[in-house]
């Protein structure tokens, strides 16, 4: 057996145990290794210190284990994600005044994400720009 860390395109960082390299090289190259935090099957190996024990020593704790799956809802909403990422621009902290240039026709009409605060988010539905909150943070912040 032999442990790999293992990163997601999204950076997150977790463990895995598998049978061999060549194992890991066989599932990972036919799609089946994915991110035990958000699905992704975008994942690589990432740095570790070899695990080495000294004449004498004892032996290390054995590696912690992986949190649960994902529950369905979990799951649904991290399909729900990937879709409306894969389908939007995402015009980061520009969102509001985006939004407002594309409802007056001065940007072409497209669907987008972002950030807007509070009030600017206020000010569009004030003056009747569709927008709705998604139910999660960006990626930066997770």
């Amino acid at each position: 057996m032999i442990r790999y860390a293992l990163r997601c395109t999204q950076d997150h960082r977790f463990e895995s145990w598998f049978g061999s390299s060549a194992d890991f090289d066989r599932l990972l190259s036919a799609g089946l290794v994915s991110c035990a935090v958000c699905g992704s099957p975008e994942v690589q190996k990432d740095l570790m210190a070899p695990s080495l024990a000294g004449a004498g020593a004892e032996a290390p704790d054995p590696a912690p284990t992986l949190s649960a799956p994902l529950s369905p809802a979990e799951q649904a909403m991290a399909e729900l994600r990937r879709r409306i990422e894969a389908r939007s621009e995402n015009v980061g902290r520009d969102f509001a005044a985006e939004a407002r240039r594309i409802h007056e026709g001065s940007s072409p009409d497209r669907p987008i994400i972002g950030e807007a605060k509070p009030s600017e988010a206020r000010a569009l539905i004030e003056d009747g720009i569709p927008v709705a909150p998604l139910p999660w943070s960006s990626r930066k912040s997770n």
